[in-house]
């Protein structure tokens, strides 16, 4: 259920085009709608929380440039609700900011925060913990991140590493974080796998409004002295003036290197509801349904002849015939076509001529 203190943060800055041809610089991948199913993966982000999270209470934080698409695909959400950084920082100012601003309008929130490029396919079970986490943050000093259990040797995802013998007494789904580990190579990634305590890094946090921030003035206190001195101006005309002039001063740190690893109540929250971050082609051929040949076809009217393995995403066109492919992605986008190897989608941006 749904309640008055429960925030949801989005972090929607992203400028990446991954998914080119359909994503862009000026319309990154969080925009589109990379499923083909009519929504973009900001509006199935904020849908999944929609049990939890009134409108009211959702953030996005995102470019200065992204605010009018924001706001023409969340309508439900105040318009002062999307909150605009006038440059890049990582995700430690991101979060700093925001959580000032949700402070200055309610200090006792309760907050998960989240990226808005990330799919989910059980939204029941993923609600379920998200209710079970912020219930667990909100009577504690705890901060608790996602581990998603892994299935593959990923070597694209940070991982956790949770102390299995030490869980909460408050919630026995939650443990306390050992470590957190970089992104690592193949042989690394197999031997996480074998053991039961290692968990993809999501993203997503949860944590009360007061806890996060006496972090910030514990772990960052010179971050933070920016967005405390701004207090007065939350919600005013003078805050994004403020912001555009302070947030540039911000070390370019992610809230792991700022705060998690250094933070004490950190825990873990090992789940499984279907997560993927969709950094890829790869990743969104994965993630969907295929044919008995490896197909994954997202569009009207596609016909594959001899083909196996590939990825198609032609959402525009009546009719698609492809024949004697095998591994490759075929994907368009206004007057753009492209047909690529998946092995060599790494160069994508080369052959596009995207800066």
């Amino acid at each position: 259920m749904k309640r008055i203190s429960n925030h949801l943060v989005i972090m929607a800055g992203g400028v990446g085009s991954r998914f080119w041809p359909m994503s862009t610089a000026e319309c990154p991948k969080q925009f589109i709608d990379v499923l083909g199913i009519g929504k973009s993966l900001l509006q199935l982000t904020v849908e999944r929380f929609g049990n939890i999270i009134s409108p009211e209470n959702i953030w996005v934080v995102t470019n200065r440039s992204y605010a009018d698409i924001v706001a023409k695909q969340l309508p439900d959400m105040p318009r002062e609700n999307i909150l605009c950084e006038p440059c890049r920082r990582n995700t430690a100012p991101c979060i700093a900011y925001i959580s000032w601003r949700i402070k200055s309008k309610d200090p006792k929130a309760n907050i998960v925060v989240t990226p808005s490029d990330h799919i989910v396919t059980n939204t029941v079970e993923f609600q379920r913990v998200i209710s079970a986490c912020m219930k667990f943050t909100s009577d504690t000093d705890a901060i608790v991140t996602l581990g998603m259990k892994p299935n593959r040797p990923e070597t694209g995802y940070g991982y956790i590493q949770a102390n299995m013998a030490a869980n909460s007494l408050r919630n026995k789904e939650v443990y306390r974080v050992d470590s957190f580990r970089e992104k690592p190579d193949l042989a690394t990634a197999e031997k996480y796998i074998k053991q039961s305590n290692y968990f993809w890094n999501a993203g997503i946090f949860i944590w009360n409004v007061n806890t996060i921030v006496n972090a910030f003035r514990m772990y960052q206190p010179t971050m933070s002295k920016i967005f405390e001195s701004m207090l007065p101006y939350y919600g005013t005309e003078r805050e994004q003036e403020l912001i555009d002039q302070r947030f540039p001063e911000c070390e370019s740190i992610s809230v792991d290197y700022a705060i998690m690893e250094k933070a004490e109540e950190i825990f873990v929250c090992p789940a499984d509801f279907g997560w993927s971050d969709l950094g890829t082609w790869g990743s969104l051929h994965l993630q969907s349904h295929k044919d008995l040949y490896g197909n994954a076809c997202i569009g009207e009217n596609i016909n594959m002849f001899e083909s196996h393995n590939c990825i198609v995403h032609t959402v525009q066109e009546k009719k698609v015939v492809i024949q004697g492919l095998d591994g490759y992605i075929v994907a368009e986008n206004d007057d753009t076509l492209l047909i690529c190897k998946l092995s060599e989608e790494q160069r994508i941006k080369q052959f596009s001529g995207e800066s």
